[in-house]
């Protein structure tokens, strides 16, 4: 198997369009079309990672974080990162990273919290905007459903929980072929009339290539007039965070302690407690303050994250529960989407969970 087979997998999976402005998923070092001998997944990049890695025969590395964050103007192994550079280049091995499009995507981070949690009914806490499309194309009546068909096989009209879905309008279209033309309809240089459907759907913007090429594959048409926009509509499939219900209403201090037990952390962190029934919880992997006023308007009665700094408390306005369970400890199980993915691409292959502790926060 080589490194481009695992990076497909992965971004069929997580798109890296669906990554922040600021991120740098995908892959950081190494050669798509080298051999892979075995996979190490991490959530953060060290020398420790590295020669892990090395001692294992795995030569390449998938971690949830980016070691290649900030600019590089030189590589002199005069901290971490250019030392990890330096180290995985000299033993040929490769470095993807998944980071927030694996925050963002549906199934990812935040999904795999509430998944360990048990939750139900889950939704995006903040839906990812800008990224939808709308695609309208004129098709011969003849032709109309081999190419919607097509079209929606490629991903394109998707809403909600909806498939299959297009806006379909009858009309005349015209044309003339010119001298060079092999048209499918009509003579070269006469004007011709023809029944068409303008068919409108609408996608995510990753899928864009592919919904094209299998629109113009079907269609029989030499030149196909579309047109593709933009829209500013959210899209509920992917985003940061998420939100659902436990299956019983907790206590909080009940949510405490599991959340403890469950994800394995020495010290919780948390806002006054109100003294309510929690029957909806927020949860964003990571770094998740910014998502707090987020969080009170879903209706939820608490909010778990990580990174909450001290005036973030302050936003809460007894409104709802803050819980800061920690940055590492939120997002440790992104291991597990990464296994989940290439083993189901490739059953038998060597695929090994790290043992070094990347967390650089300790507890006294």
């Amino acid at each position: 198997m080589k490194v481009k087979e695992i990076i497909s997998a992965l971004e069929e999976f997580a798109p890296p369009q669906l990554q922040e402005d600021y991120d740098n998923t995908g892959l950081n070092i190494g050669n798509p079309n080298s051999v892979i001998t075995g996979v190490l997944l991490c959530i953060d990049i060290i020398e420790e990672v590295i020669d892990e890695a090395i001692k294992s025969g795995c030569n390449m590395i998938v971690s949830h974080h980016p070691l290649i964050f900030g600019k590089l103007k030189k590589i002199t192994g005069s901290n971490y990162i250019e030392k990890c550079i330096i180290k995985a280049i000299k033993n040929d091995i490769s470095i993807y990273c998944g980071h927030t499009s694996f925050d963002s995507v549906d199934k990812g981070v935040s999904y795999t919290i509430c998944e360990k949690l048990e939750l139900q009914n889950l939704k995006i806490l903040s839906p990812k905007k800008d990224f939808l499309k709308k695609i309208s194309v004129y098709i011969p009546e003849k032709h109309v459903e081999k190419v919607r068909l097509a079209m929606f096989k490629a991903g394109a009209g998707s809403i909600g929980n909806y498939s299959s879905c297009s806006f379909n309008v009858s009309g005349t279209g015209s044309f003339k072929a010119g001298t060079n033309t092999n048209p499918y309809i009509g003579k070269k240089g006469q004007i011709h009339y023809e029944p068409e459907i303008k068919s409108e759907m609408v996608f995510p913007a990753h899928l864009e290539s592919k919904i094209i090429s299998a629109m113009l594959s079907t269609h029989p048409y030499e030149e196909v007039a579309y047109e593709i926009f933009s829209i500013d509509n959210e899209w509920n499939k992917a985003g940061l965070g998420m939100t659902g219900e436990p299956i019983m209403p907790l206590e909080e201090k009940e949510l405490l302690k599991i959340l403890k037990e469950k994800f394995n952390v020495e010290n919780i962190r948390h806002s006054k407690l109100l003294g309510t029934k929690i029957n909806k919880i927020a949860v964003c992997g990571g770094s998740g303050a910014d998502f707090i006023k987020t969080a009170i308007n879903s209706g939820a009665q608490v909010f778990i994250s990580g990174d909450i700094k001290y005036h973030d408390y302050f936003l809460t306005e007894n409104k709802i529960l803050i819980i800061d369970i920690g940055h590492f400890e939120s997002e440790q199980f992104t291991k597990e989407i990464f296994y989940d993915i290439i083993t189901k691409k490739k059953p038998n292959f060597a695929v090994r969970f790290s043992k070094i502790n990347t967390n650089p926060i300790k507890n006294y």
